[in-house]
């Protein structure tokens, strides 16, 4: 087994329509917004960017994301992720009733050398990490679009 491999699963029920929710999670440049672990996000083109994140534990991941799909049809976002990660990440968003369910899939290996030592003793904190990230993240979504007009 490879201690620094990782498969995350969320499910995020938001009070929003599906097209509204789909709309704010292809602007990955906007994520700082309301993600509070997401601390930076620059474009490099049109379908890549870099990320840098952090969660509850000191330390930083910078990880490049490149688009791999983006259908609105079928409520799909998906990206290549390279870097202190190496992996992909794939946002579902389908209706439900009174609103949304963006369900946020992410398989990984960490390359970060930090986190490869600690691999084994660690995997309980970094999975702690990672869901602590998730629940703010789907905490602020639901604030952002509150906020916004186009969610009434």
């Amino acid at each position: 087994m490879d201690w620094s491999h990782y498969r995350f699963r969320s499910v995020w029920d938001l009070p929003a329509p599906p097209a509204l929710v789909y709309a704010v999670l292809e602007q990955g440049e906007d994520y700082p917004r309301w993600w509070p672990q997401v601390r930076r996000v620059e474009p490099l083109d049109g379908r890549t960017g870099t990320a840098l994140l952090r969660s509850f534990l000191p330390y930083d991941l910078r990880v490049t994301a490149t688009e791999l799909l983006r259908d609105p049809a079928r409520g799909v976002l998906e990206a290549a992720l390279r870097g202190d990660l190496d992996g992909w990440a794939r946002w579902t968003v389908r209706p439900r009733a009174g609103g949304t369910r963006a369900l946020y899939e992410q398989e990984v290996v960490v390359r970060k050398p930090l986190m490869r030592r600690f691999a084994v003793p660690g995997r309980p904190v970094f999975r702690l990490n990672h869901a602590l990230m998730m629940r703010s993240g789907r905490r602020g979504l639901t604030a952002y679009l509150a906020r916004r007009p186009e969610a009434v």
